[in-house]
């Protein structure tokens, strides 16, 4: 860092690293390096870690003001993105320990805004994302009201998934990552214990763990001391890309790197729960055959080059998060974000290198496959003539108006939008920030319907009007 302000900002975080840490911790060199490019120009990001039970660093880098000059501290407030799931589970968790729940419960029983499918769906699949449920913001994105473009409820959430008509797949027989079950799941917390979920998390996880200086941006609006303003960069510079709504459970987490090391050290120490209830957390999840996947309760079960890792990424808006915990070596590592452009995964995996050291396994170089396939080429000018007409969808409140353009296609969405579509299958056509969107024939090979996938939005219908 080149500057009086940062300058004075890694000092006060070298001195709280050196309070904290055990003569056996690496040198502060060693983290400052992997954040070097966040200077008092910049946005930045913190970064906290324990080992053996103790918090032996928490530092911080660049600005969490670019416009009043204020640095990030290691006790600035950022946003966590889903790395907020696990609270959200864990709050579940605990009302289905007071009995006042049950997993296996159907969803609707709580949330009867939920369509009927005709096959279950409970709350064990909302918290490990094989409810089959589509999530809102690809819906909307889809809709042209992609998140952050305007302000979002749990009202708004509820009210898009009473109008899907069908799901990705029969719950429990396959994964997709769902914000819309976590939502649900902050709905329900809410409803079953009669408090908001913000209050009930506060009382039964927060407190205890004295995590004092965490809460939900439940009110976007609502002014939070000491948070860092998130921004994205552009060409011309840096752009304040704050997450302004009011859904949260899947997100929405607003805390501290200190805050969550605290969380990590209750799997080890439970505070909240107990070990049996910290062990369920981190259960793997199974499918209905069966077969087990990395997902447990709002946390990925994985390794980290040869070493186990339990851990959650994060992104909402311009913030970037991750959260991990080695737990044979007792290592936990959090790093939060506020640049767009932030790797906090990249850093905390560096993070993770300079304190697991020789408990890792060697890098190993990963071979290049074969390039991508040659570029399908389409049907002819005329044959684009097919697909011309305009698609209407009721589960995402908007219409699709497919244009020819000499030898290709556009798909025009109000007000202003116009996006080339790329063939690359008989019939299908990839969009960008829409997907995959095949077309669909009848029996006499008439285009009657056209469907959009993409990774949260295996099936969206738009019906043909003319």
């Amino acid at each position: 860092m080149h500057s009086r302000i940062a300058g004075l900002l890694l000092s006060a975080g070298l001195a709280s690293a050196q309070a904290l840490a055990p003569a056996s911790t690496p040198q502060a060199s060693d983290v400052d390096s992997v954040f070097s490019r966040w200077t008092h120009d910049t946005p930045g990001c913190a970064v906290g870690i324990a080992a053996g039970g103790t918090r032996v660093l928490e530092r911080a880098y660049g600005m969490a003001d670019l416009e009043r000059d204020v640095p990030n501290a290691p006790d600035t407030i950022f946003e966590a993105g889903s790395v907020s799931k696990q609270f959200t589970a864990m709050a579940v968790l605990l009302l289905a320990r007071d009995g006042k729940l049950s997993l296996d419960d159907p969803v609707r029983k709580y949330v009867p805004e939920v369509p009927d499918y005709g096959s279950p769906l409970t709350i064990r699949h909302l918290l490990t994302h094989t409810s089959g449920l589509r999530d809102w913001g690809s819906i909307e994105a889809i809709a042209g009201w992609p998140r952050t473009s305007r302000v979002y409820t749990h009202a708004h959430v509820l009210d898009i998934v009473s109008r899907q008509k069908a799901l990705n797949f029969t719950p429990g027989t396959h994964w997709s990552y769902s914000n819309t079950g976590y939502n649900l799941a902050a709905i329900i917390v809410s409803r079953v214990s009669g408090k908001p979920f913000s209050e009930f998390t506060s009382e039964r996880i927060f407190k205890p763990l004295g995590m004092t200086r965490t809460s939900w941006r439940d009110d976007f609006t609502r002014v939070v001391k000491h948070r860092a303003i998130a921004y994205d960069r552009r060409p011309d510079g840096y752009h304040q890309d704050m997450p302004f709504e009011n859904v949260h459970g899947n997100g929405g987490l607003l805390t501290t790197v200190g805050d969550l090391l605290r969380w990590n050290a209750n799997f080890d120490a439970p505070l909240v729960g107990d070990a049996a209830l910290v062990k369920q957390e981190q259960a793997r999840g199974t499918f209905t055959d069966g077969r087990e996947h990395d997902y447990a309760f709002g946390l990925f079960l994985g390794t980290y080059r040869g070493v186990r890792e339990v851990s959650h990424s994060g992104t909402t808006a311009s913030y970037q998060a991750f959260l991990a915990r080695y737990p044979d070596q007792h290592v936990s590592v959090a790093v939060l974000c506020n640049a767009g452009e932030a790797n906090a995964t990249l850093f905390a995996h560096r993070m993770a290198d300079v304190y697991l050291g020789s408990a890792l396994a060697a890098l190993v170089a990963v071979p290049i496959g074969p390039g991508p396939p040659p570029p399908f080429r389409g049907p002819s000018s005329d044959e684009l003539k097919s697909y011309v007409g305009r698609y209407v969808s009721d589960e995402a409140e908007t219409e699709f108006t497919i244009v020819g353009d000499g030898d290709r296609l556009v798909l025009k969405q109000r007000p202003d939008v116009a996006l080339p579509m790329q063939p690359v299958a008989a019939d299908a056509f990839m969009v960008s920030r829409i997907g995959t969107v095949t077309f669909m024939r009848n029996a006499s090979g008439g285009v009657t319907q056209l469907s959009v996938k993409q990774g949260r939005v295996w099936d969206l219908r738009f019906q043909r009007q003319d």
